[in-house]
């Protein structure tokens, strides 16, 4: 078994060849801190729309090395916290408007990945959750009544039955289904979409660390980027920033890939037609049928590092393991005697309103995007195309979604971050593990975890 070594995904296609250093300092019209997907994604809009700029993009380590490379592989149309919390300030319309732009982003990123030849095993099957316990089912059939009130959502609550003709997973309730999601591999996308970029004369230089982001400038372990525009799109890294150590919670999430399984056990499963999975639990898995079939099944882990540390290599402890090969062995009794092939970590940004955002100020020249909390493979592609709107002062649909240019209080200091954090997920797992047990109704405990972490 493979542990960290950043991620499986990165392990199958091959690190990618070391792209240079930034060779000293250099003036750009766009400087892009970040060479993830929403780096990439703002850099691919920008040259497309105005050629001529001069776009840099900076990055500590090789495209894609963190959350871009290491997810779930979910493209998927939730936005992070909720469509609900922008109706009391930007109305009803608003909100549903976030949301058609959403839907069709995972479209777009599709379209964009053939028409510049990135094979990134796209399959588009829904997104597809299920409740297993009275709790769970309770939580979930209130949930499909709530969103079947929306336009764009266009979910559906499926009966036991009907749910586990589409994925047979043990003692399922009641799930949900939604069209609006494809199942991806998320390294190959960042390959192929920095290989595009490049094609747009866009400048990547890898191994080259920001140490701060001001106005008009980035500073940088090789050397100072002068620009009109700086965006910072460090995402689960940007706590290592000056100045910005409390902005967002860097959030532990960890992996597991299995062997790939035997036709026999496809059979067992019906899981056939790239459906992502989750479920209702307070602490919730995410999985994907890989196209080598193989399970990849993620989930919190260890959810936070005092002192905001971010992973590197993503080596991943030997009980956030065991708990993720339990939660598949529960859901899929058939996989008990598959070998685990990898397990890996990485951090995601968690901002204090579980809200993502992205914006400019033009009097500084600084743009940013991010916070997604576990949604970024669909929302960076919006937020790039919603930078470069900014950037270019286009008075567009996606420069007025309420997302934009939003702005929230900074996370307690330390020690109160480490010991909320870790005392929530703690409740989090009591309240799941008393539901398992059979409580019929949600734990009162979530209730209040849900209360002081802002996510409801």
């Amino acid at each position: 078994m493979i542990n960290g070594q950043v991620s499986h995904w990165w392990q199958q296609v091959g690190a990618p060849v070391p792209r240079p250093e930034l060779p000293g300092d250099l003036t750009a019209d766009v400087a892009i801190v970040g060479a993830g997907y929403t780096g990439l994604w703002a850099a691919y809009y920008l040259k497309q729309a105005r050629p001529e700029l001069r776009v840099v993009v900076i990055e500590q380590r090789h495209v894609g090395y963190g959350a871009s490379g290491r997810n779930g592989g979910w493209l998927t149309n939730a936005i992070t916290g909720g469509r609900e919390q922008y109706v009391p300030s930007h109305g009803r319309d608003a909100a549903e408007r976030f949301q058609r732009a959403m839907n069709e982003t995972v479209d777009e990123v599709i379209r964009v990945s053939t028409a510049e030849g990135i094979d990134a095993d796209i399959q588009k099957g829904g997104e597809f959750n299920v409740a297993y316990t009275p709790a769970q089912e309770a939580r979930i059939r209130s949930f499909a009544a709530s969103e079947q009130q929306w336009a764009h959502t266009d979910l559906e609550l499926l009966e036991a039955s009907a749910a586990t003709e589409k994925i047979n997973v043990a003692h399922t309730r009641a799930a949900v289904w939604h069209p609006h999601c494809a199942r991806i591999q998320p390294a190959k996308l960042a390959a192929g979409l920095a290989d595009a970029v490049e094609r747009l004369g866009v400048e990547i230089y890898e191994r080259t660390r920001a140490v701060e982001i001001a106005p008009h400038r980035v500073r940088t372990t090789h050397g100072t980027v002068s620009a009109d525009i700086v965006v910072r799109a460090t995402e689960g890294f940007t706590a290592n920033l000056a100045g910005l150590h409390r902005l967002w919670l860097p959030m532990n999430s960890s992996l597991i890939a299995t062997e790939p399984l035997s036709s026999e056990v496809w059979d067992e499963l019906n899981w056939s037609q790239g459906e992502t999975l989750g479920d209702f639990a307070h602490v919730y898995m995410y999985a994907q049928r890989t196209a080598d079939d193989r399970i990849a099944i993620g989930g919190r882990g260890v959810p936070y590092k005092f002192g905001s540390k971010t992973d590197t290599d993503g080596q991943t402890p030997a009980v956030t393991v065991e708990t993720l090969s339990e939660i598949m062995h529960r859901f899929f009794p058939a996989t008990r005697g598959a070998e685990i092939d990898h397990v890996w970590s990485g951090v995601l940004g968690v901002p204090r309103d579980w809200a993502a955002t992205v914006g400019l100020d033009r009097q500084t020249g600084l743009a940013w995007a991010g916070g997604y909390v576990g949604t970024g493979v669909t929302a960076t592609n919006l937020a790039g195309r919603t930078l470069t709107d900014l950037i270019l002062e286009r008075d567009t649909e996606l420069a007025g979604l309420p997302w934009v240019n939003h702005r929230v209080r900074k996370w307690e200091p330390e020690p109160l971050r480490w010991i909320a954090t870790k005392g929530l997920y703690a409740a989090y797992g009591i309240a799941d593990r008393t539901e398992l047990a059979g409580r019929a109704k949600t734990s009162p405990i979530a209730h209040l975890a849900d209360v002081v972490t802002g996510r409801h």
